[in-house]
């Protein structure tokens, strides 16, 4: 070690100052651009005290400020010979390095980093011969690197190489010139014997002398097979030359051509596929088509072209799919028995193509878990698409391949989904399908179900024809009236009505109370529901078509019982009661309509029906002074108000002469509770007309009797939907005879015996009938023959109030 560096006295605290992505070693000069703050402040103070900064290398180069934990620990001791002042406060620092330095205390000292520590010594355990020997192989090997690399300056390092003697100085300066990573260098630097460093320098310049010649073998073939037209190709051939001298073959690419004879493609697609192949083997990887193409492929070959998963049509089981439906779902006998008529059906053509079967009802009552037990019973993949909101024809059609990040449609990512060609797609909610600027999705969908067309369907992406026809498909909705007409006329409609009481006690009992107590880790024999805290978690707490908010509720009991089997002192046994229900569950969210006790005049029962069931609607009319006006509120929908003017210029058409009722002189006031409620429909029209006539004639009708039904200008009644819920719905308020248009009389079969024999129903046909059944007088109306429950009588007995 030179004189010069001996005698140089360390501060106790000397300047640090952390670099990024290098390392500094002894005997080299490097220049360093400093920008930070606190670097900046470090360098001007290593001026004030002779120049001596310690550099010592950042372990992670994203930090802006390194902490203690965030530097090695042996940095390098150098003399600042340089410092030019750069733009924006940043220094340009020519450091010249002296020797390793061993920090064993890092401290921030008035803004800036100081670092305490001691002077690694230059230890050798071979004779210095051994040493020279290795240190004249580098210069040999390092000369050979600086000539093949033709860097800028490799003269210049060459000729200092054969200047230098010392071997400590040729392996500093040698780890500065060759191709290594940060972590590589820093090892180096820490390595204080120095036979130790000449070694591990040695095959570090070995490896790069090996790169540098294949590389300079490759690029001389190359030139070699290269002549003046073909020299555009100059990237490609590189790559083919780099294959061959890596012994790889460029057609398998990475087993696709494999991948591509063992797919199963049609043969018109199969030489597409080749040709995109042989497309992306003369494209290097580096080129943006390349990744196209290859992404093509990959999407090609994972969707499938021969695999089927299902049992063939005329093997299908009607026992197996009928236990299937059974276990799975409770009532809902009427699609449980279309399902399996559509199966017999393909059973019998062999084959699955017919109508498309779309369920429709409230949310929650199953729709999708039919679904689910059709592809079980067939044996069939199941993939669900969700198509709520969408608005974009390429999310059914897929994206062409021109813009970036293009993919193929929902249906072509369904089958790579499913793995088979005949899997059971769901189609969920195509009534809330849209449309705008982007194009109408419902319009794409036509192609996918219509079985004549779906076995040629093109995906904008794939751009080849694919057969969907072995697929299954079936939709599902909540109001069939929103599906475009084009898509409806494709669609077999399977209505899912709302659950009665009955019906979702059983279906808890039977599936959701075994799933929640599953999902939250408890066994039956410890949680007991009784059936009286059920029924009144039915009544008290939801109010729904389905049952999901009954499994939220079952669930919230399960995390009580939960918080109570995990603590200190668990119970055997925890039972839960009707009368506890409240201290779990809060007060009660939801109180069971009930009809007045008290009939007035003016106040009749009517029935509506709503997306989560059915409802009664107590509609109150009054009668005032005015110049013949209709008021009307309660938040009706412009069907509603149609229906309360036809029950009224019915009315009016029939007094006209009555000196009793002056029309011109009097105002009408309709009011439908709840206020905050939207309503709207026809079936109202019916109960607006008999609460009229009960107001002027001053009598009232009984309170236990509700209506339903569209009323005309003649005064006919016509059929309404929605019956079986409107019918729940009076069962639970306390009514106890209901009148329904006549028309109406098979849409009974679908409501429980239960309920039914609980009730008396009358067919009506016209106002008449409604006024005589009422107890009203007639208004000059002809009644015509009654039906009472089936029986079909005529009668002039009104029903007691």
């Amino acid at each position: 070690m030179d004189a010069s560096k001996q005698n140089i006295e360390l501060p106790e605290l000397i300047p640090l100052l952390p670099i990024r992505n290098t390392v500094l070693f002894p005997n080299t000069a490097v220049p360093l651009i400093v920008g930070r703050t606190k670097s900046v402040r470090t360098v001007r103070q290593a001026q004030k005290m002779g120049d001596l900064l310690l550099v010592v290398t950042q372990k992670d180069p994203s930090k802006d400020k390194p902490q203690v934990d965030d530097l090695f620990s042996v940095g390098v001791v150098c003399i600042i010979s340089k410092i030019s002042q750069l733009e924006k406060d940043s220094l340009q620092v020519i450091a010249n390095g002296l020797f390793r330095f061993q920090i064993t205390e890092l401290v921030e000292h008035e803004g800036y980093l100081a670092a305490k520590g001691f002077r690694l010594p230059e230890v050798s355990s071979a004779q210095s011969k051994r040493v020279e020997t290795i240190a004249g192989e580098i210069r040999q090997v390092g000369k050979i690197i600086l000539t093949l690399s033709g860097a800028p300056g490799a003269e210049a390092l060459i000729k200092l190489l054969n200047q230098i003697n010392d071997p400590a100085q040729i392996a500093d300066l040698g780890c500065t010139f060759i191709h290594l990573t940060t972590l590589a260098k820093q090892r180096l630097l820490e390595m204080s014997d120095l036979e130790e460093r000449l070694h591990a320098l040695l095959s570090e310049m070995l490896r790069e002398k090996e790169r540098l010649v294949l590389h300079g073998e490759i690029h001389n073939k190359m030139m070699d097979r290269l002549s003046k037209d073909q020299r555009e190709q100059l990237l490609r051939e590189q790559l083919k030359t780099i294959n061959e001298e890596l012994g790889e073959d460029p057609k398998s690419s990475d087993g696709l051509s494999k991948r591509i004879e063992e797919a199963g493609f049609p043969n018109d697609i199969l030489k597409l596929v080749q040709d995109e192949f042989k497309r992306l083997n003369s494209i290097p990887k580096a080129s943006p088509e390349h990744h196209v193409i290859r992404t093509y492929l990959d999407w090609l070959l994972a969707v499938p072209w021969k695999k089927t998963s299902g049992t063939p049509s005329h093997e299908i089981n009607l026992t197996s799919a009928r236990a299937v439906l059974e276990v799975d779902h409770f009532g809902i006998e009427k699609v449980k028995k279309r399902i399996l008529q559509f199966l017999a059906v393909a059973k019998l053509k062999k084959e699955m193509k017919g109508p498309i079967l779309c369920l429709v009802g409230p949310p929650g009552v199953g729709k999708t878990s039919i679904a689910q037990s059709m592809a079980k019973a067939l044996g069939r993949s199941f993939v669900r698409i969700s198509l709520g909101g969408v608005r974009d024809e390429a999310e059914i059609r897929g994206h062409r391949r021109t813009y970036i990040g293009a993919l193929p449609g929902r249906i072509i990512q369904a089958m790579k989904r499913a793995g088979v060609t005949d899997p059971l797609i769901l189609l969920d909610e195509v009534d809330k399908l849209g449309n705008d600027f982007r194009g109408d999705p419902a319009s794409a969908l036509l192609e996918v179900l219509d079985p004549e067309q779906n076995h040629t369907f093109v995906d904008h992406y794939l751009d080849v024809p694919y057969d969907l026809s072995k697929a299954f498909f079936v939709t599902t909705a909540n109001m069939i009236e929103t599906i475009p007409p084009a898509l409806k006329d494709r669609l077999e409609v399977i209505e899912m009505t709302s659950y009665s009481k009955p019906e979702k006690m059983e279906i808890a009992k039977r599936h959701l109370i075994q799933k929640v107590l599953s999902d939250h880790g408890i066994s039956e024999a410890t949680l007991q529901i009784t059936d009286e805290a059920l029924a009144q978690l039915i009544e008290a707490y939801t109010r729904e078509a389905g049952v999901r908010n009954l499994t939220r509720e079952l669930a919230h009991l399960c995390r009580f019982a939960a918080e109570e089997l995990a603590g200190e002192n668990p119970p055997e046994k925890i039972i839960i009661s009707k009368l506890q229900l409240e201290s779990i569950l809060g007060p009660q969210k939801l109180f069971p309509e009930v009809v007045e006790t008290d009939a007035k005049p003016g106040i009749v029962t009517g029935l509506a029906w709503t997306p989560v069931g059915g409802e009664i609607l107590q509609i109150e009319v009054a009668r005032m002074e005015g110049k013949g006006g209709l008021i009307l509120t309660g938040q009706l929908g412009d069907v509603m108000k149609e229906s309360a003017q036809i029950a009224l210029s019915l009315l009016r058409s029939q007094l006209i002469k009555s000196t009793e009722i002056k029309f011109d002189q009097s105002e009408f006031h309709i009011h439908v509770p709840a206020g905050a409620i939207p309503k709207d429909g026809p079936s109202a029209g019916t109960a607006i007309f008999l609460a009229l006539a009960s107001l002027i004639q001053n009598r009232s009708v009984s309170s236990h009797l509700a209506l339903t039904g569209e009323i005309t200008l003649r005064g006919n009644i016509l059929p309404v939907g929605g019956v079986k819920e409107k019918v729940i719905a009076a069962h639970r308020a306390g009514i106890k005879t209901i009148l329904l248009p006549e028309k109406n009389k098979g849409d009974l079969i679908d409501v429980s015996p239960e309920i039914k024999n609980q009730l008396t129903f009358h067919y009506i046909k016209d106002v008449a009938e409604v006024l005589k059944l009422a107890g009203l007088d007639g208004f000059g109306f002809i009644p015509t023959t009654i039906t009472i429950t089936g029986t079909s009588q005529t009668t002039n007995t009104p029903l007691a109030n």
